[in-house]
């Protein structure tokens, strides 16, 4: 079969009439887009920056939002070129799918991080209570959140259990309120005791003086009472100023001649 370059070449010309202008219109939209894209990556760092959003989010929101433009912008160029996209529509449908179900639970920690790093019911360096584990946060990932525990325990609790869940921020008001409950007979002089214990509060620096303190009787039994102490401390340290000041409150009462339950 002898090959027929006239033929050919006016096959190439009719392609080219008819083709031409779409692949010109077609680099022309891609170029074009990459140019908005990069302009779009940089304002949306700026933006992210500017509205301090969370610096474990900003790379992973940058790299979403590049994605999902190149995406649009390949399938808009395909579109010019006239190139079917029922199949490929289907392909990624299908894929997609797959992906979700194999990938359901993954799925759920990866939005759950998303929403904590951006609605910020807790930030690292709060003291919070979840999943029965009470600690600091010390890091916020993607798909899990790391507590350390008073007693230096790692606990690492998948952001699913966190954004579904009870969360107890003990920290995000500032200060916390102390309460101590000292059982005495009914032979101690309760307005002498009182006396004692806001002199004892009063003299720890580590007690707030707003909200004042409270000295009261919380509860009368068979065999004696009990006083309560309200007192509000700084969030941090809590525990530390809890030990001390009980501490101190039982010292007051024993030099005041303060006979307690076993002593």
């Amino acid at each position: 079969m002898q090959f027929n370059i006239d033929k050919f070449y006016d096959k190439a010309y009719d392609w080219l009439i008819t083709f031409g202008p779409r692949i010109l219109i077609a680099i022309l939209v891609f170029l074009v887009g990459q140019w908005l894209i990069r302009i779009l990556k940089k304002r949306t760092a700026s933006t992210m920056h500017n509205k301090d959003v969370n610096p474990s989010l900003r790379p992973f929101m940058r790299s979403m939002i590049t994605a999902a433009l190149q995406i649009v912008l390949i399938l808009l160029v395909m579109q010019i070129l006239g190139i079917q996209l029922t199949i490929f529509a289907a392909l990624v449908g299908a894929l997609g799918v797959a992906a979700g179900l194999a990938l359901s639970g993954t799925l759920q920690n990866f939005t759950s991080g998303i929403l904590i790093l951006i609605m910020k019911p807790f930030t690292v360096g709060d003291n919070i209570i979840a999943q029965g584990q009470e600690g600091t946060v010390t890091d916020i990932r993607i798909f899990y959140t790391v507590l350390t525990t008073y007693d230096n325990r790692t606990v690492i609790i998948p952001n699913s259990k966190l954004s579904n869940e009870l969360i107890v921020n003990l920290s995000s008001e500032g200060k916390r309120r102390m309460d101590i409950e000292i059982k005495v007979p009914f032979t101690v002089d309760y307005v002498n005791s009182e006396g004692v214990l806001k002199q004892v509060i009063a003299e720890n620096k580590k007690v707030l003086q707003e909200p004042t303190p409270r000295v009261g009787v919380s509860a009368i039994e068979g065999d004696g009472y009990k006083i309560i102490v309200n007192a509000w401390v700084d969030a941090h340290g809590f525990h530390d100023v809890r030990l001390a000041l009980q501490e101190k409150l039982i010292d007051g009462l024993k030099q005041q001649g303060v006979k307690l339950p076993g002593m």
